[in-house]
């Protein structure tokens, strides 16, 4: 029998809760789960490991017969590191460690999936920035160069990209009537957003 499989088919959406941006399993929901998966399973926290000011807690958790361990930096409700972090926080921070080393076998797994990706890149204010140095370039080939670093930094994101096509396309309307003399050299094709 595949635990692991059988494990990960339980859904838990229903008992997760969402705390800012993420999504979680209550530990003791995970615990009881798991007791009833492998009535013998076993975990243990190790010593908490220190990295400058902030600390890294980790946990192993013995189900099926196998060990799993994984770490967890101690974090408030943005998922950044604390500095000298508190009893409260640690103990916080080891619980769900606990709920990650269980949905290593299985359990909940799903829940993780993304929480290794780069944070996004807040757009708002790089945006408007953007933007603004694509009204305020001076010539075409200032245009270019502002609209190929709005391109690549808003890449991500489909609607910025699309207000900043709208914007660079008038002001190089603006341009254009104004006399300034276009360029023959184009590091970004006008016309694909992709680039």
């Amino acid at each position: 029998m595949n635990h692991y499989q059988d494990f990960a088919s339980i859904d838990v959406s229903r008992f997760t809760e969402k705390k800012g941006r993420m999504d979680y399993l209550s530990w003791p929901i995970a615990v009881d789960f798991l007791m009833k998966k492998d009535p013998l399973a076993t975990w243990q926290f190790h010593e908490p490991q220190l990295f400058g000011e902030t600390m890294m807690v980790s946990c192993t958790v013995t189900a099926f017969n196998k060990g799993v361990a994984m770490h967890l930096p101690v974090m408030d409700n943005t998922n950044k590191a604390i500095k000298n972090p508190d009893a409260f926080a640690v103990n916080k921070a080891m619980m769900r460690c606990l709920v990650k080393a269980i949905a290593c076998h299985g359990l909940g797994i799903k829940v993780y999936a993304g929480e290794d990706l780069p944070d996004e890149v807040p757009m708002t204010a790089n945006l408007e920035n953007d933007l603004n140095a694509i009204k305020g370039a001076k010539n075409e080939d200032e245009l270019k160069k502002v609209y190929a670093l709005a391109v690549a930094t808003h890449r991500p994101n489909r609607g910025n990209l699309e207000a900043i096509v709208e914007a660079k396309n008038i002001r190089k309307g603006e341009l254009r009537w104004s006399g300034s003399k276009p360029s023959a050299i184009s590091p970004v094709p006008w016309n694909d957003v992709s680039a």
